[in-house]
């Protein structure tokens, strides 16, 4: 009986110590810290240094060389206002950095931006492995954040000339400005299609027809691409077919809403843009803060992983949009994880990145995220690094002066012209004689190249007034255009001083303010009341009235079109407001046509691709509408 207990007891401290062995153990895996691993130092022959091998291998041979914290550090996208201080840039390995419309430089100037990215690409180098980061800007329309930069056309108005190798010479040109200013990431273009004018980034996207968003959006990869800079495809996918009220967003009542597509619909309409530009070899694209299904999309590894990646066989680097991460449910670690194993491979945070990298590295120890979805993200980013050049890149050769040079004003100018969609045009009222006696001139949008551009110029909600260096309102287009003998009287109001005469012909420039985002979203898309005002006064002192409606979208105007001579929609036509009057006054011809359908009223939302309305009702004018003189 002693021996029994003497060898129980034997038995239990065995147990005991194993049980202490494996509660070391556990606390060891759970706590362990890059640290106790050997970290293995990279030397002058290192193979990822060497740029005569294949991009393969100085990737392979670069995460053999990295912690798991320098890995996480390269998945973080961080807005630059919010990085603490320039050393966190090299301490924590970011992989990216950004400005939001608006985080620009004291010094805004092509040369303050060159210095400001410089810096910072120049401190991540001081990394232990000297891993650049690399610096993207929204620019959907031209290097827009500077003053003086070329802003083109937005993307509505590019649908509208429907002419891919015009895109393809635009996002060129966007990328040459980009590279003077050393920045080598665009989140553009936009494949969205809109089918609710209501939305207030309409006017980010080409069209409403997969096909047409197809064509221009392979041609702007190209031109963006082509020119060392990486293209973003944005927003993946179902971006345009949210129902209205249906914003998680408490501000908003479309962007951000629900895509109630069903999967067939999803794969024929929304998801052919994005096959397309993935076998035109995009390197990146950018997660969409909308709704499918119960799903945030960010959180939807069926449609990042399995369609995206796998299916489509997409190579490159998946990016969240801003903050898009953590629109998903749950804690902010519980959301990372959720967006990581999903298929996201850079978050775009944008702010909080110490907290990120401290998540990620704690859900890779307790298992919740494997070591191989962390390196399969910071490959892709990593061979993208890569192929641009950014490790063998010493200065910036790109001369600043080519940012608003005359060569991309004299494209966008001729991007303006195409743009332009003649909608009506009673009377001949269309082209106009240079020669002209008398011209009244009315609207918000005449004098002001701030509602012309949009927004996205400057800072993100756009700016008000003639603010931006070398640009050309409209209504000073109008008067390069004209005779010297042509009288000129402008009035935003259409308080004109009655003289007992009336204009030969009077021209109304009206339509929305800038506004990005949902910011944007509007129950009503009609023209204000002061436009509405200032029609009728000029109708009275005028013979006959063209309206030309500067807009972001098509707006609701079947009440007012009828008393109206001629329509004009110039959409935003960007810095060359010059564009505008060489169609206006016959130096070139319309040739745009509607990218998409334009309804009578607010009941016939949304519509659908074959351009169904949603009470039955004809549209007033349908996709691809557009008279020529």
């Amino acid at each position: 009986m002693d021996d029994f207990k003497v060898n129980a007891k034997l038995v239990y401290l065995f147990l005991f110590l194993i049980i202490l062995v494996g509660i070391f153990y556990f606390l060891s895996f759970l706590f362990r810290n890059e640290e106790t691993k050997i970290v293995r130092n990279p030397t002058k022959e290192s193979l990822y240094l060497n740029p005569n091998n294949s991009v393969e291998e100085r990737v392979e041979d670069l995460l053999s060389y990295m912690t798991l914290e320098e890995k996480i550090g390269q998945m973080a996208l961080v807005e630059n206002k919010s990085v603490e201080e320039m050393k966190d840039v090299s301490l924590y390995g970011l992989g990216a950095l950004l400005s939001g419309a608006g985080a620009n430089p004291e010094n805004n100037t092509p040369e303050g931006w060159n210095k400001m990215v410089s810096d910072f690409i120049n401190e991540s180098k001081n990394s232990r492995l000297g891993i650049p980061i690399i610096y993207g800007v929204d620019a959907i329309h031209g290097h827009s954040n500077i003053p003086g930069a070329t802003v083109f056309p937005h993307s509505i108005g590019l649908g509208a000339t429907r002419d891919p190798k015009l895109v393809e010479d635009i996002a060129s040109a966007t990328a040459k400005e980009l590279l003077a200013t050393n920045v080598h990431w665009s989140f553009s273009p936009t494949l969205d299609m809109p089918r609710d004018i209501r939305w207030g980034r309409v006017y980010e996207t080409f069209s409403d027809d997969p096909a047409l968003v197809s064509d221009l959006g392979v041609a702007y990869i190209k031109g963006l691409q082509g020119n060392s800079v990486i293209g973003t495809a944005k927003h993946f996918v179902g971006l345009g077919g949210m129902l209205w009220d249906t914003s998680s967003n408490e501000n908003y009542k479309i962007d951000q809403g629900a895509t109630l597509a069903d999967e067939e619909l999803l794969r024929e309409e929304y998801l052919v843009p994005f096959r397309a530009v993935v076998d035109a070899g995009v390197k990146s694209v950018m997660i969409g803060l909308n709704t499918w299904g119960e799903t945030k999309l960010s959180a939807s590894e069926y449609l990042i992983t399995d369609v995206l990646k796998k299916e489509l066989g997409f190579k490159g680097f998946v990016v969240s949009d801003w903050y898009g991460v953590y629109e998903i449910p749950g804690s902010d670690y519980r959301s990372v994880i959720t967006a990581i194993n999903a298929g996201v491979d850079m978050v775009m945070l944008p702010f909080d990145y110490k907290p990120f990298v401290k998540n990620v590295s704690k859900a890779v120890r307790v298992g919740e995220v494997s070591e191989d979805r962390i390196d399969d993200a910071v490959r892709r980013i990593l061979y993208a690094k890569f192929e641009l050049g950014l490790f063998d890149k010493n200065e910036n050769k790109i001369s600043t002066e080519v940012v608003g040079s005359v060569e991309h004003r004299a494209l966008a100018r001729d991007a303006v012209s195409q743009s332009l969609v003649l909608l009506k045009n009673d009377n001949s009222v269309l082209p106009i004689d240079k020669n002209i006696k008398h011209i009244r001139i009315v609207g918000s949008a005449a004098n002001n190249i701030g509602n012309q551009s949009g927004a996205w110029t400057v800072n993100w909600q756009g700016i008000n007034g003639n603010d931006l260096p070398g640009a050309t309102s409209i209504i000073d287009g109008i008067k390069n255009a004209v005779s010297e003998n042509t009288r000129v009287d402008y009035r935003t109001l259409g308080n004109f001083v009655d003289d007992g005469t009336k204009a030969d012909l009077g021209i109304a420039f009206v339509g929305e303010q800038p506004y990005a985002e949902g910011v944007g979203d509007r129950e009503y898309p009609i023209l204000y009341s002061e436009d509405l005002m200032a029609i009728k006064k000029l109708q009275a002192v005028s013979e006959k009235v063209l309206v030309v409606i500067i807009s972001g979208r098509p707006l609701l105007i079947a009440n007012e079109i009828s008393s109206w001579d001629a329509l004009v929609a110039a959409w935003l036509p960007g810095s060359e407001g010059q564009g505008v009057a060489d169609v206006l006054f016959g130096d070139k011809p319309f040739v745009g046509k509607l990218p998409l359908p334009w309804p009578a009223t607010s009941q016939q939302l949304p519509i659908t691709r074959d351009g169904i309305t949603a009470d039955s009702t004809p549209v007033l004018f349908p996709r691809y509408f557009g008279l020529e003189e």
